[in-house]
């Protein structure tokens, strides 16, 4: 990314050099990378982690390690996933890139490039959500906002791991396909429902404990109506361009309660790694996977980056291989 602005005139292909991985980083030779809403919130200057261009695009990957740092627990061969140091200006869209040491680890064998590259983000944020933040309980009522994307597919699924009862929101009749295709209890189409009143309904009256909501916007607000008493809001994002504009009152009044979540390392690193055994433990016991939905090229990376703000359903992820020499 060269400039901020539309993601046809900002990105640019271009070569750079990667020295020695300085400590806490691994060099990967990239196979794939995953994609996401975050890509257009960066060129379009709305990222508020970042500093100015250029840098290069892309929160996750998957690849082959070519180069580690004395001490590392990684050795040149592995096959590893993991976040870029995209905050450094280091992304996943290239030949090659940095994985932070304490947010990378070992490829079970049968995930396919594709989906290891897309799990990630997508999988520590909801375990940031619903394990750390907002800890969701057996039996308790689960409602994920944007439940065919990427931050919503994977609550969906863990979720339903953690013993919730899974009630998925999403637009339209193919996305709400895909959301019971890949467990959702319950799918609620917003755009032709009323999201308090079928809440009302799945619930028995009740309301959902815990709303996980990456949209905001006044689909949030919407769904906040159907919140049962004590309930929780884990707030992950604002795919809808803002964030849930949260009322004190309605909070203090209806005993509600909500809890930002920004998925980021645990600064002990034995207890981060343990995060990441107890999600691929889940992977290999088949109860969660990525949903890998449209494949793109890498030559194709500035269109994908614009079609972020209206995404098919399933994890956008771009192959890189083909690209290398």
């Amino acid at each position: 990314m060269t400039r901020f602005g539309p993601p046809l005139e900002a990105l640019a292909l271009q070569d750079v050099t990667w020295g020695a991985p300085p400590p806490g980083r691994i060099l990967v030779r990239v196979r794939a990378a995953g994609a996401g809403f975050p890509d257009a919130m960066m060129t379009a200057g709305d990222f508020p982690l970042l500093g100015a261009p250029p840098f290069g695009l892309g929160e996750e990957a998957a690849g082959e390690v070519v180069a580690v740092p004395h001490g590392s627990r990684f050795a040149v061969g592995d096959r590893v996933a993991g976040i870029t140091g995209f905050l450094e200006g280091w992304g996943g869209y290239a030949n090659y890139t940095y994985l932070r040491e304490t947010s990378a680890f070992l490829v079970p064998g049968a995930m396919t490039d594709e989906e290891a590259a897309g799990f990630p983000i997508a999988f520590r944020t909801a375990y940031a959500g619903l394990v750390e933040r907002v800890p969701v309980t057996p039996g308790q009522y689960l409602l994920v906002l944007g439940a065919a994307g990427s931050s919503g597919a994977a609550a969906v699924q863990l979720g339903k791991a953690l013993g919730a009862t899974v009630i998925a929101v999403a637009g339209g009749e193919r996305k709400t396909a895909f959301c019971a295709g890949i467990g959702a209890d319950h799918v609620i189409d917003h755009r032709a429902e009323d999201l308090a009143v079928r809440i009302g309904e799945l619930t028995g009256g009740h309301g959902v404990d815990v709303l996980y909501d990456p949209v905001g916007g006044d689909t949030a607000a919407a769904a906040v109506r159907g919140i049962a008493r004590f309930g929780r809001i884990a707030l992950i994002g604002l795919a809808s361009g803002r964030t849930l504009p949260l009322d004190s009152s309605d909070m203090l009044l209806r005993n509600y309660s909500a809890a930002g979540v920004l998925a980021g390392p645990d600064k002990d690193p034995a207890v981060e790694r343990a995060v990441w055994e107890r999600l691929l433990a889940l992977v290999r016991g088949g109860a969660v996977r990525t949903p890998v939905g449209t494949v793109h090229d890498f030559a194709g990376v500035p269109e994908m980056v614009a079609a972020q703000h209206a995404p098919e359903p399933g994890k956008s992820v771009v192959r890189v291989a083909s690209v290398m020499a």
